[in-house]
């Protein structure tokens, strides 16, 4: 298909040479011929999803309650609408489809697939008439045998031009051309021969290396279109390429994850479905990179999409395809991600409503999931709460902080120049009172765990990071994290509140692997956005690593969350430049899987950090849940004080030695 890239070097592939030779002759045949026929004309709607990843009710599992936000039963009905509007559509999948939510897991864990079945997200897909999809990261956390049953069910072909088998024989078809049979402006048919390329991440070598580990292999996804797309070219007449995978700038430098934008620059490509990122293009998600249109949704001049993730969104793009003489061209094109709601006050406001027809398909797996949810899958040997987890170590951070610990050192272990380093986690409490109110706590209790209870201990859907940073970077990083609390003055005798209610809970993060101490006496280091305003003020001391004082020059590794290593709450070494494994999955998801396979969790505190004494005796008051009285840590010297404003209860801490 010819198109001249905008702000790229155009290339000139063997159709353009044919089309514009072909114009050439027309031109030159006008004068003194007799009038010639206007070229015929279609307009081709590709439609694509993309991070599905097994949403198809409406529903959050975790919360055990209805969502508006998610769901391809939502999905569908901007499907239906659009097919409505242009007739010669062509609707596509970009992988993860499989794994990502509770459904997900109780099809993997507890169901199982055998020959025959039918997975339920390929049943709903099934409904929608998918003409093609390709494979996304998350297709391959329960194992090749699993993912294999699953395609089976597939009532659409699945491609993928950078995964092989050991052998070199591919694990799917690398390509696929559609023909499809359209309408033209005329009214007359014509015939559309559809190139289909698909890409997946090279990292699942890493995430998902015990699965895949001397069973496939991976290649750079530039790589791969270079090899196959010349060959697809010469067969077809529109190529579209299917690219599980993100929209980053920079110059290439091979086996990139993100890397939508390089293959836009492969000759011959006409659109491309991006994805994996669980962000939204055209769109302001992506608004300043060089090569990327964000208004018009181009990279480097093609027509590009993301719609989002869960279904939240429906990729489309319309093209004005022109036949000459000698083959057809891009006109003109549009580009657009359709959501399936949106935010007035914020609020949820749906736009659609599910599609009965698909919310049938999976009707009876929805109603198993959700009694799977709320069964046991682990134990808890003591309760999981947050009432005191803003002044003592915490069994609701410390259970996050080992599950991250439990998934990321695995994966560290494969990497070289990563497998040596001493691994350390960072986690912080979410649910602390607050602007939340006197209920707004973690509370678990002890006994059995069902996977809505997660939802409880880990809120935000955030993805595994972990950062390299150095010794100084993990104290500075606890500075940050102590500006949490209020200066203490040991001279004054009256009441003083230790925590500063405008700190976000979420930005005071525990660092588990090190042992320290926080002294209040001292002014914080950092402002609440994180700026450096006293920099003669300590407030971490003794901190050490395997009880020896921390090396200022010692290299960590730190398991986090995307928020905080990509620059969330502004703490230092972790803005983005430190990121040396971006995991696949969300951090829930691990503490999900940690449960699973631990059966019995018991995530008692360490009291790796603590108070440094206070010489004086003072005052020092926090609030907490009304209900906190029946929680008190063993060891926390700390006792009810009366009633607070806003339904919360006050307690008195002591910090002397």
């Amino acid at each position: 298909m010819s198109r001249e890239p905008a702000n790229a070097v155009p290339h000139v592939s063997r159709r353009a040479v044919l089309a514009g030779a072909g114009a050439a002759a027309a031109v030159a045949a006008l004068d003194g011929s007799p009038a010639m026929a206007q070229p015929a004309r279609v307009k081709l709607r590709l439609l694509g999803t993309t991070d599905l990843h097994v949403n198809v009710m409406p529903y959050d599992y975790y919360r055990d309650k209805p969502d508006d936000t998610v769901g391809l039963a939502k999905t569908a009905a901007l499907i239906k609408t659009a097919r409505a509007e242009a007739p010669n559509a062509v609707l596509f999948d970009n992988g993860d489809l499989i794994q990502g939510s509770p459904m997900g897991d109780y099809m993997a864990y507890r169901k199982g697939l055998k020959a025959g079945e039918v997975h339920p997200m390929m049943a709903a897909m099934n409904a929608l008439d998918y003409s093609c999809g390709t494979l996304g990261n998350h297709e391959f956390n329960y194992g090749l045998s699993f993912l294999g049953f699953s395609l089976a069910g597939a009532g659409f072909p699945v491609v993928c031009a950078n995964l092989h088998k050991i052998d070199g024989s591919p694990l799917v078809k690398p390509t696929l051309v559609l023909d499809r049979d359209v309408v033209d402006e005329a009214g007359n048919k014509q015939r559309l021969r559809i190139g289909v390329i698909g890409f997946v991440p090279p990292q699942i070598m890493q995430w998902d290396q015990g699965h895949l580990a001397g069973k496939v292999q991976t290649t750079d996804i530039v790589d791969a279109a270079r090899k196959y797309i010349p060959e697809l070219d010469k067969q077809c007449d529109l190529i579209v390429a299917l690219c599980h995978s993100g929209i980053e700038g920079g110059e290439r430098k091979g086996g990139e994850e993100n890397a939508a934008l390089h293959l836009s620059r492969v000759p011959g490509i006409d659109v491309i479905f991006t994805g994996h990122q669980h962000k939204v293009f055209p769109g302001k998600d992506f608004a300043g990179i060089p090569g990327v249109d964000s208004d018009k949704g181009t990279l480097n001049g093609v027509p590009a999409v993301m719609a989002g993730f869960w279904g939240s969104h429906l990729g489309v793009v319309d093209l004005d395809l022109q036949k000459g003489p000698d083959g057809w061209k891009v006109a003109g094109f549009a580009v657009e991600a359709r959501p399936i709601y949106e935010r007035k006050d914020r609020q949820v406001v749906p736009r659609v409503e599910a599609e009965a027809a698909v919310a049938a398909t999976v009707k009876a797996d929805h109603d198993a999931t959700l009694a799977y949810v709320r069964e046991p899958v682990g134990e808890a040997r003591n309760p999981i709460n947050s009432y005191f987890a803003l002044v003592a170590d915490d069994p609701s951070v410390q259970v996050v902080s080992q599950a991250q610990l439990w998934y990321i050192r695995p994966i560290a272990a494969t990497m070289p120049g990563l497998n040596d380093l001493p691994v350390l986690s960072a986690a912080a409490p979410f649910k602390c009172g607050g602007r939340g109110g006197p209920d707004y706590y973690t509370d678990v209790k002890a006994g059995p765990i069902a996977i809505k209870d997660v939802a409880d201990i880990y809120l935000y859907p955030n993805t595994v990071r972990a950062v390299k940073v150095t010794g100084a970077q993990v104290r500075e990083w606890l500075e940050r994290s102590a500006g949490i609390f209020r200066r203490i003055d040991p001279a004054r005798t009256d009441e003083q509140p230790l925590i500063d209610e405008g700190f976000p809970t979420y930005n005071f993060d525990v660092i588990d692997g090190v042992t320290y101490a926080i002294d209040v006496t001292q002014p914080s280091r950092y402002d609440g956005n994180g700026k450096l305003v006293a920099p003669d003020a300590r407030r971490i001391v003794d901190l050490r690593f395997n009880g020896l004082p921390v090396d200022e020059k010692q290299a960590f590794l730190v398991a986090t969350n995307n928020y905080r290593a990509g620059g969330g709450g502004n703490f230092p070494g972790a803005d983005g430049s430190t990121v040396v494994i971006e995991a696949p999955d969300t951090n829930r998801d691990v503490i999900v899987r940690y449960v699973v396979e631990q059966k019995v969790i018991d995530p008692v505190p360490d009291n790796n950090w603590r108070f440094a004494p206070v010489a004086a005796p003072v005052n020092v008051t926090f609030v907490t849940s009304p209900h906190a009285a029946k929680a008190l840590p063993k060891g926390l010297k700390a006792a009810p004080a009366g009633d607070a404003p806003g339904g919360f209860a006050k307690f008195r801490l002591d910090l002397s030695a």
